[in-house]
């Protein structure tokens, strides 16, 4: 690669990082085409990308980013994977495909400028997505308020039957 491309890529990879909510560095040796192949079209469906990136490069266009925390860890042949959506999907797809494929070795994550091991990446994967969690969130919501016309509309009730039950006294005397 001469010089022109590797500018090229740093600087449209320093583009493309302004815009990653997530990062996953990913080892990949010993992963065939049609495997990658197969891993990229499923991170595509949840708005991520899985990009094989020389490290001196990657380092380069990291570079005053919080993505620069992988310097410590860029060592071997490495991919990368960047997001730009909602964070637990593409970690569901890629966690479900290093279980399928022990090739795929998770290294690590940035997520808002904090590193994430391994295994919190396993455990974000685990969450639900984010749209579950509003549908959660408005449940919770509408059953809050639900739970309050009820109680109040308690206090209310029980004075009509109280009214009732002194209407049937006065009949029966």
């Amino acid at each position: 690669m001469d010089r022109s491309t590797k500018e090229q890529v740093v600087a449209e990879l320093q583009e493309r990082l302004k815009d990653v909510k997530l990062a996953i560095l990913a080892g990949y040796s010993g992963l065939n085409v049609a495997k990658i192949t197969e891993l990229r079209n499923e991170l595509r469906k949840t708005d991520a990308e899985f990009r094989v990136i020389k490290n001196t490069l990657f380092k380069i266009a990291a570079h005053d980013t919080e993505f620069s925390l992988f310097d410590d860890h860029l060592a071997g042949p490495l991919a990368v994977v960047m997001n730009f959506g909602d964070v637990v999907a593409p970690t569901k797809a890629l966690v479900e495909f290093a279980k399928k494929n022990a090739q795929l070795e998770i290294k690590v994550g940035v997520l808002d400028g904090k590193t994430l091991t391994a295994e919190q990446i396993k455990a974000l994967s685990e969450l639900p997505s984010k749209e579950i969690l509003q549908a959660q969130l408005l449940s919770v919501m509408i059953g809050a308020q639900t739970s309050l016309v009820t109680v109040l509309s308690g206090v209310q009730r029980q004075f009509v039957q109280l009214l009732a039950a002194y209407q049937a006294k006065k009949e029966n005397n």
